[in-house]
C-alpha cells in the first residue's frame, strides 16, 4: 500500500512552537515499521513556520509576510534535521520537496515532480514535502498543508491519504463547544450537509481547520483515493488505520464505496 500521511503543527510541536519531541520520535518510528512492513510512505509535513517561532525572539505567530517566510527558513532547517537524524536511526532515508503553487499550475513541473517523487519511491526513499513558505505568496501557495497533502497523494497515485491533527475527525458540531455533537466514522459521499459541518481554522501555530480537511478529502476521494482524519497524538493510531479499523473519518474514494 502507498500511504501519504499529513502531520500538522499542532502534532509536531507545543503551543510554544518548540518541538514535541515525544510526537516526532512516535510518529517516525510507527512510519518506519510501516515501512518495513513493505508500505511505501509520503509524508507531508507542516510545522515550519511553528518551529520558526520557536527558535526566533517571536511571542506568537506572525502575521505579516516577510517575517511568516523568515520562520519557515529557519524552522525547515531543525524540521528536516529530525526527521534526518530519526530516520537514519531506523536505517530510513529522506529526502526533502519543497513545493508551491505553481508547481502543480504548471504542466511541465508538474511532471518533473511527480518523476522525482516516483523515483524516489521507486529507491526506498521517504519524500517529505512541505511548501515551500520561505517564497509563497499568496499568488503562487497551496494555501494550506491538507489541500497540499491531498494533490500530493493524488500526484503519486496513494491508496491512502491519513491526516493527523488535533481533532478525532468529523462532528456534527464542534465537540469543543457542543456537548450533542455526534462522532461520524464513515463518509461515502460529500454532500452540501457534510460540507456544512466546516468550522473555522485550526489552531494558532497552523492554519488549518476541517473547511481544509474537506477540502482535501474531496480532492483525494474524486482521485479514488480515501481519507482518514485521526488524531496525532497517538501516532501508533496509524497501525489501525492502515490495517482497515475504524479509527477517526474515512471518506471513500470514488469506486471504493
Amino acid at each position: 500500500m502507498r500511504i501519504t500521511v499529513k502531520v500538522g503543527t499542532s502534532t509536531l510541536a507545543y503551543p510554544t512552537g518548540r518541538l514535541n519531541i515525544r510526537h516526532v520520535e512516535e510518529l517516525v518510528k510507527v512510519l518506519s515499521d510501516l515501512k518495513n512492513a513493505g508500505h511505501e510512505i509520503v509524508l507531508v509535513s507542516s510545522g515550519a513556520i511553528g518551529m520558526g517561532v520557536g527558535k526566533l525572539p517571536l511571542s506568537e505567530r506572525p502575521t505579516d509576510m516577510p517575517t511568516k517566510q523568515a520562520a519557515a527558513a529557519v524552522g525547515q532547517c531543525e524540521l528536516m534535521y529530525t526527521y534526518d537524524r530519526l530516520f537514519t536511526e531506523y536505517n530510513h532515508v529522506v529526502a526533502q520537496i519543497l513545493i508551491t503553487g505553481a508547481d502543480f499550475d504548471h504542466a511541465d513541473r508538474k511532471q518533473n515532480l511527480e518523476n522525482t517523487m516516483f523515483r524516489l519511491l521507486e529507491l526506498g526513499v521517504i519524500p517529505i514535502i512541505n511548501e515551500n513558505d520561505t517564497i509563497a505568496t499568496e499568488e503562487i501557495s497551496v494555501g494550506d498543508n491538507d489541500t497540499l497533502g491531498a494533490i500530493v497523494a493524488t500526484c503519486v497515485k496513494s491508496d491512502l491519504l491519513v491526516i493527523l491533527s488535533d481533532i478525532d475527525g468529523l462532528y456534527t458540531a464542534d465537540p469543543r463547544k457542543d456537548h450533542n455533537a455526534r462522532f461520524i466514522s464513515v463518509v461515502e459521499t460529500i454532500t452540501p450537509e457534510i460540507e456544512a459541518l466546516a468550522g473555522g481554522s485550526g489552531s494558532s501555530l497552523g492554519t488549518g481547520g476541517m473547511a481544509t480537511k474537506l477540502r482535501a478529502a474531496h480532492i483525494a476521494t474524486e482521485a479514488g483515493t480515501d481519507m482518514v482524519i485521526a488524531n496525532g497524538a497517538r501516532p501508533e493510531i496509524l497501525y489501525d488505520i492502515v490495517d482497515g479499523k475504524r479509527v477517526g473519518t474515512r471518506f471513500i474514494g470514488e469506486g471504493r464505496a
